[in-house]
């Protein structure tokens, strides 16, 4: 089942995309600049490989809903998110603030 919600923080709208899937779950929250993901989100990958692509990201680990996530310390992100302010350890509902 896919899941496609609004969330709501701090009067800024977010889509919060949950999938789930056999023995785990997709989770992801985003705006039309980054976004921030559960533990499937290979963070070296687009530092390393995909780096020209500049991809504004954060990574939860842990988490098994939306709301998890949002309150979550991300666990590492991408070079472009440190540019904004984002750093490993930041609660994901604060990251995606910085995303606006």
């Amino acid at each position: 089942m896919i899941d496609l919600s609004p969330v709501e923080i701090n009067g800024h709208t977010f889509l919060s995309v949950s999938v789930a899937l056999p023995k785990t779950n997709l989770l992801v929250v985003t705006n039309d600049k980054g976004y921030i993901m559960c533990g499937a989100l290979d963070v070296a990958l687009l530092n390393e490989k995909l780096k020209d692509r500049k991809v504004i990201a954060g990574r939860a680990v842990g988490v098994k809903t939306i709301e998890q996530l949002l309150d979550a310390p991300l666990e590492s992100v991408t070079f472009e998110a440190e540019e904004l302010g984002i750093h490993k350890g930041m609660i994901g509902k604060d990251a995606l603030l910085k995303m606006i």
